[in-house]
């Protein structure tokens, strides 16, 4: 098994105690389906800043990281399919990048 992360981009905010409950319950239903091959949920991030040779700029760049979460899968064509089911790329509100993560030695 290979790890993976999945670095989310877009997605809505939510504003009300309700909206937020059913944000979590949808995240939820997803991470269950996944099950044992969640490594580390992850959790939402701030308005990210990025640093570059030219400076730091505070907007995080033409499609800012929202979150992510590390998995585990058996190869690529299965961490895009527990992707493909991410509840921000069924409602069309932002999209999931996929990248193997490589350990190095140490």
């Amino acid at each position: 098994m290979a790890f993976f992360i999945f670095a989310y981009h877009g997605g809505e905010s939510q504003e009300t105690p309700e909206q937020i409950e059913a944000e979590i319950a949808r995240w939820q239903k997803w991470f269950d389906g996944i099950g044992d091959n969640i490594i580390d949920p992850g959790n939402p991030v701030g308005v990210p800043k990025t640093v570059s040779v030219s400076g730091v700029t505070d907007d995080g760049g033409a499609n800012p990281l929202s979150g992510y979460t590390i998995i585990q899968a058996e190869d690529m064509n299965a961490a895009v399919a527990m992707a493909k089911n991410c509840p921000i790329v069924g409602d069309g509100s932002g999209t999931v990048e996929v990248a193997e993560i490589h350990e190095m030695p140490t």
